[in-house]
């Protein structure tokens, strides 16, 4: 089992503050993980050092093999998948959604003068389509709903086979049904053997979606919790971390709910 992601007591300080304190975790390459914890846990901080874009002030850092500090980020960057809302903020509004895919290809969300080939095409077509949004390719990035924004992300953060894909809170911000839609496009995804290692993060464990396999808990900067996700999503653990007594109650198809307690 190759891991893709290994943190060894891995230390983040900003301000004089420990953002992240003497974190160690290992992510395999079969294995699919969420994160949660409470606003400023230290989550998105996280997947900023996972997606080799922030340098952590002590610890170390191995990512699908290569060391940060000792590796050209330029030439790891390309093999993670990463999206969240602040790089969906980077594509232009008038970038076509098969563009706003596309340009993975070359590590830019804004189309220049870049040269493509057929193939890239062809891929970037094929991913659209198995996000549902084939349809779309030729509609403008900026006039989309936020739930086929957020699976044009995804769809970008796929298009180059990453060996690691990170998604920072994909399911924020949406109504019921781009949700459901999503989580089950998600839960397809991390299902198949093919996918790369996953690593999610997101506030409430309504959006786990099914198929993922293990949990990391978060606070203060430290993990309190971290292993196969049905020993970690339990009221006990969250409650200590979120600090509120919490039920928590899980369905045969793998989706969870929480509640306060009373």
């Amino acid at each position: 089992m190759s891991a893709a992601l290994e943190l060894t007591d891995l230390t983040v300080v900003r301000d004089g503050n420990n953002i992240l304190d003497s974190v160690s975790w290992k992510v395999r390459s079969e294995e699919r993980w969420v994160i949660l914890g409470p606003n400023g846990a230290g989550k998105t901080t996280l997947l900023q050092i996972a997606s080799a874009t922030m340098f952590p002030s002590s610890g170390k850092a191995k990512i699908l093999g290569e060391k940060l500090g000792k590796v050209d980020v330029f030439e790891l960057r390309p093999r993670i998948g990463f999206a969240s809302t602040a790089l969906g903020r980077r594509i232009p509004a008038a970038e076509t959604v098969l563009d706003a895919v596309m340009t993975a290809a070359y590590s830019v969300t804004g189309r220049w003068n870049e040269e493509y080939d057929d193939i890239d095409v062809r891929r970037a077509r094929r991913v659209l389509r198995e996000w549902r949004l084939g349809h779309l390719e030729g509609r403008l990035f900026g006039t989309l709903s936020d739930g086929e924004q957020k699976r044009v992300q995804i769809a970008r953060a796929v298009m180059t086979d990453p060996e690691l894909l990170l998604l920072d809170e994909p399911a924020a911000s949406l109504d019921l049904g781009a949700r459901e839609e999503l989580l089950q496009l998600l839960g397809a995804y991390a299902a198949s053997p093919e996918s790369p290692a996953m690593v999610m993060v997101t506030h409430h464990v309504e959006e786990i979606p099914p198929g993922f396999t293990h949990a990391l808990l978060l606070a203060d900067g430290a993990v309190r919790a971290a292993g196969p996700i049905t020993e970690i999503i339990t009221g006990e653990l969250l409650t200590d971390v979120f600090g509120l007594e919490l039920i928590v109650s899980s369905s045969e198809n793998g989706r969870y709910s929480a509640r306060a307690a009373g």
